[in-house]
């Protein structure tokens, strides 16, 4: 599998901070792969790091097989980058903008420049300053498509918007994704499920899963057992098993790796045969909500 994206035990230190630690993240060419997790978890730090804005304090990250340190000039003409806080020259129209771009990027597309900025419609006599921040973002996304990059990286640049120009940043970013990969940072779980073919959650640094989107959630259920009496949970559990707890004749759990077959029968063997089971499919935010409580949880018992 080719890899758009690789970082290997990729550690990061402000002083006393570990933002990130261990990360070893892979990207396949193609796909559309959302960093997601809560703020703070080092999503932004990974970016830099992969943009060469940061420097690693250990492993490595690599871009196209090339070491992102060595990331300068030329490499970004086939990579475009838009963050949450886009630095753009506020003193500048549009128009002057698109100008002072259009001599940088070789494989600049003059039509495609015009079909976005169109679609967006963005004032080109208009200075950049005087925009909203939806449409510097919308100037900030279709300068940086129109040059026909093979890696689009998108840090959370839908925070703070309202829907309708969420929407078409996301449209405009999913037509022009067939000829791209794309890497895009996020902590809204809602805005990246309906598109995302790849995801990795973040947290305090680690990596806690990477997985194919439709991979994901059909290994999560939320399982339910019902019984003729009042059950207990017994100490020893399955690993898979994570959030169990019982109240009455009722048992819920949530099954980390789901297999119809195996999970039924460490149902029977942990507590016989229920009066009933139900196996009902998880959201996305749902299943970053229970990986959460699981890590935390984890944490806590280390502690005592």
């Amino acid at each position: 599998m080719s890899r758009a994206i690789r970082t290997e035990n990729l550690v990061k230190k402000f002083r006393r901070v570990e933002a990130l630690r261990g990360l070893n993240l892979d990207v396949p060419q193609g796909a559309i792969f959302a960093l997601v997790g809560p703020n703070g978890a080092g999503k932004t730090t990974a970016i830099k790091i992969l943009m060469n804005i940061l420097e690693p304090t250990s492993g490595r990250a690599q871009v196209f097989e090339t070491d992102s340190t060595q990331l300068e000039g030329r490499s970004f003409t086939a990579i475009g980058y838009v963050s949450e806080n886009q630095d753009l020259p506020s003193w500048m129209t549009v128009g002057n903008f698109l100008e002072y771009l259009r001599p940088f990027y070789p494989s600049w597309d003059r039509d495609l420049e015009r079909e976005l900025f169109k679609k967006f419609d963005l004032p080109l006599d208009r200075k950049l300053k005087h925009l909203s921040r939806g449409m510097r973002m919308k100037a900030a996304l279709a300068s940086t498509l129109a040059y026909h990059p093979k890696l689009i990286v998108l840090d959370e640049p839908f925070s703070g918007l309202d829907p309708l120009v969420r929407d078409e940043l996301i449209e405009s970013m999913l037509e022009r994704a067939e000829e791209a990969t794309v890497l895009i940072s996020s902590h809204d779980l809602g805005e990246i499920e309906s598109f995302a073919s790849h995801v990795g959650y973040l947290e305090e640094g680690t990596l806690l899963f990477s997985d194919e989107m439709t991979a994901l959630t059909d290994r999560f259920r939320e399982v339910e057992l019902t019984f003729d009496a009042s059950m207990s949970l017994p100490q020893m559990l399955p690993a898979t098993w994570m959030q169990a707890r019982s109240s009455a004749a009722v048992v819920s759990f949530i099954e980390s790796r789901f297999d119809a077959g195996r999970t039924n029968a460490e149902i029977r063997t942990v507590f016989g045969e229920p009066h009933n089971v139900t196996f009902t499919p998880m959201s996305l935010r749902s299943i970053f909500l229970a990986t959460a409580r699981a890590g935390r949880g984890s944490k806590e018992k280390q502690g005592e």
